[in-house]
Order: structure tokens, then sequence, then C-alpha cells
């Protein structure tokens, strides 16, 4: 009895050995504090007041060529530091980019997600993704046909400013929509 005790119990342990001593993904950048306490210094050193940005006045249509310089009918709209809640000036946004889609009904419109830098690539994938369906959830509320409407999810591939400061990370953390033709 004490042997077969003895060999549950090493069975066990080299269980537990061999699940503790799986290597875990990094999902933080080096550069970057952790989700920890350092963390909440990193959110606390963002402002919280919204960073006046101007729209961007170019989009790409799709299938057309030569049209990657047509002015956009739409607003750009900019989300605070890890998040994809849609603040006041989005949500106003939204509302004058959905009147011009309830005017141009048979026009179909991509809502592409972008981050700034900071957050792996797969956390930014993800956060991008959120962003745009909150845009595109929002605009369905607003009478918008969710068949008009696609999302992706760019993370922070298309930066629109490549600067590393919180300026240029305020005009990257956006979703952008597109004419798909």
């Amino acid at each position: 009895m004490g042997n077969r005790i003895c060999g549950i119990l090493l069975a066990l342990c080299c269980f537990v050995v061999v699940l503790g001593g799986c290597a875990k993904k990094e999902m933080v950048k080096k550069d970057e504090a952790p989700a920890g306490a350092g963390a909440a210094a990193t959110e606390a050193a963002v402002p919280t007041t919204p960073i006046p940005v101007t729209p961007a006045p170019v989009v790409k249509e799709e299938g057309v060529k030569g049209t990657e310089a047509a002015v956009s009918p739409f607003e750009t709209i900019y989300f605070d530091f890890d998040s994809y809640a849609l603040r006041q000036d989005a949500r106003d946004a939204l509302a004058r980019n959905a009147q011009w889609m309830t005017k141009n009904a048979a026009e179909k419109v991509r809502l592409e997600g972008h981050c700034d830098e900071r957050g792996s690539d797969e956390y930014n994938l993800a956060l991008g993704e959120k962003r745009a369906k909150a845009a595109m959830n929002y605009l369905v509320m607003l009478g918008i046909p969710k068949n008009n409407l696609s999302i992706i999810s760019y993370g922070e591939e298309k930066p629109a400013d490549p600067g590393h400061d919180e300026a240029a990370w305020a005009k990257n953390r956006r979703v952008e929509f597109i004419i798909v033709k």
C-alpha cells in the first residue's frame, strides 16, 4: 500500500512539474509595463481628456484603380488608451457618418480598427476588432443595415502617425471608414 501511495504521489509531482515548466507566450512587449501594478502607472500617465485630432481626409476605394486619393465623406473616430468604449466625440462622429450612410444606402462601408504600437500583436489585433465592432454596433443601433457594414482589424500595422509619443499614439487609436466598391 505504501509503495502504491508513493507511486501516485510521484506521478502527481511529475505532472505538476511538467505543467509548471511549460513556456507561456509573452503577451506584453518587453518595453511595456506588465499587467500588474506597472500597468496602472502607465495608464495614469495617459491623459483622460480627449486629444483633438484632425480627421484623415483620404480613403482608399477598393476595386477602383486611381481612386486612392479620394476625399472621404466620413470622420475617423478615436479611442482612449487600451479601450474600445465609444467616447462622446466618437458617438457624435458616428451619428454624422450614419447620416451619410443613410443618404447613400447602396454603399458598402468597411470599418478598419487600429491601435497604437503598445501591446502585443495578438492583443492589438483583438483590440482593433473590438473597436471596429463597437463602431459597427453603434451604427446598426442608429439604423444602418448590418449587411452594409464589414469590419477588419489592422492592430498596430497601419499607423496614422509613425511617432512614438502620446500625440502619435492618440492618432493611431482609431476606426477608419472605407467605401468598398
